[in-house]
């Protein structure tokens, strides 16, 4: 995620580019694209043998192709809009907030299923949330130089 993202920064100030791709949108929608097309040689590789036995149970139940395609098109927002934010700060700066969020749904569907945090969960939530206080403050505790 962050090599893709480090790429889609690079790709927005390519001069020329912007023009020819026209918005964010349509930028994260062909790397989107792309990705699956040259993510399926891997799949087929991978998986081809299973995908008779992934079809059968597809045909035979429903719910699997309404869970695909949701599960789709949230992940396809979520990342689309990962990459509009991209183009507002930087990569660093949007690997950090994915960190904090990341910590926040732990944290937070551990206290709505009422799981315990185990001293182990706790200290990676702290590690978590220490490091992007770290990264929210450092310029201030360290000046940059000039």
């Amino acid at each position: 995620a962050a090599v893709k993202g480090n790429e889609n920064k690079k790709l927005m100030e390519t001069p020329g580019l912007k023009e020819r791709i026209g918005s964010v949108g349509n930028q994260f929608a062909l790397t989107t694209i792309l990705g699956f097309l040259l993510s399926i040689p891997v799949v087929l590789m991978r998986e081809g043998s299973r995908l008779g036995d992934f079809m059968e149970v597809a045909k035979s139940t429903p719910a699997v192709w309404k869970n695909i395609v949701a599960s789709g098109l949230w992940f396809y927002g979520y990342n689309e809009c990962a990459t509009m934010t991209l183009k507002k700060t930087n990569a660093v700066t949007q690997s950090v907030a994915n960190t904090a969020k990341r910590v926040i749904v732990i944290i937070g569907v551990a206290l709505v299923l009422g799981e315990s945090l185990d001293p182990i969960k706790l200290l990676g939530c702290s590690i978590g949330i220490f490091g992007v206080f770290l990264y929210s403050i450092i310029d201030t505790i360290v000046k940059p130089k000039k």
